[in-house]
């Protein structure tokens, strides 16, 4: 069931969308060679605490940490470690979110780690930009369907793939609400968009093929092939008129 929010429901989240954006803005200054996947994750949840928010990721389903930190080939979901010291070259997603007041967000980015190949780098792009491909059908008058369409083609035409084993979501007082909300599909089908409805898009996009595993922690989704994922997300409103993005700073 999709649960509709009201305007003061949407004004709560506003505020911890908020939190969430400046953090992931933030991270471009931070992320560099040397760092480590537990220092980006320190840094998320201090910042969260320092706005007297709750760590949304924290716990949820016994995930260990306040960010999911994957690199390279990890397309998800990747547990932060002292161990994992990112390298010149990499690419590495950070998906987090902050709760205020029972209300979630949820949003992620891709950064480059210093200097990254063209390829690379073009992923990075592509994948962000098949976000804003998808959104602008994010309005009353399209069908949910219509965003993971504009998504799948931006990307496939791009020369990329578009998992499938992972979706966006609603999110409210939860972190996952109905409806689940793909990265792909066919244009004109799904339930119609409704105002009040609030969404977290979040295409995940890879070099390769679309297979995933999970690997032995039962967390850390990486692509099949080895090759590099990429990952971008926002929560997004549903307004009579263009969506608003909420986490986007």
């Amino acid at each position: 069931m999709v649960i509709i929010k009201s305007k003061r429901e949407i004004d709560i989240m506003r505020e911890a969308a908020k939190v969430t954006g400046e953090i992931l803005r933030d991270l471009g200054g931070f992320i560099k060679p040397g760092v480590t996947t537990h220092a980006i994750d320190s840094f998320v949840e201090d910042r969260i605490h320092h706005y007297k928010m709750k760590p949304t990721f924290k716990g949820y389903g016994g995930f260990p940490a306040a960010a999911c930190v994957s690199v390279n080939e990890e397309v998800v979901h990747g547990i932060p470690s002292k161990k994992r010291i990112l390298q010149e070259g990499d690419i590495v997603s950070v998906d987090t979110g902050s709760t205020y007041k029972g209300y979630c967000s949820d949003a992620a980015r891709t950064y480059a780690v210093g200097e990254i190949s063209d390829d690379a780098r073009k992923l990075i792009d592509v994948t962000k930009q098949s976000f804003f491909e998808g959104v602008k059908y994010a309005m009353v008058g399209y069908r949910l369907h219509d965003i993971g369409h504009a998504i799948q083609e931006y990307a496939e035409s791009n020369g990329f793939g578009v998992i499938r084993d992972y979706l966006g979501h609603g999110v409210g007082r939860d972190l996952h609400e109905d409806p689940q909300v793909p990265n792909y599909g066919d244009a004109h089908t799904g339930p119609h968009l409704k105002e009040g409805m609030v969404l977290a898009i979040e295409p995940m996009i890879t070099q390769g093929s679309y297979g995933t595993r999970v690997l032995a922690n039962d967390w850390t989704v990486v692509t099949d092939d080895g090759l590099l994922a990429a990952h971008y997300e926002n929560t997004v409103a549903i307004n009579d008129g263009e969506p608003e993005l909420l986490t986007l700073i």
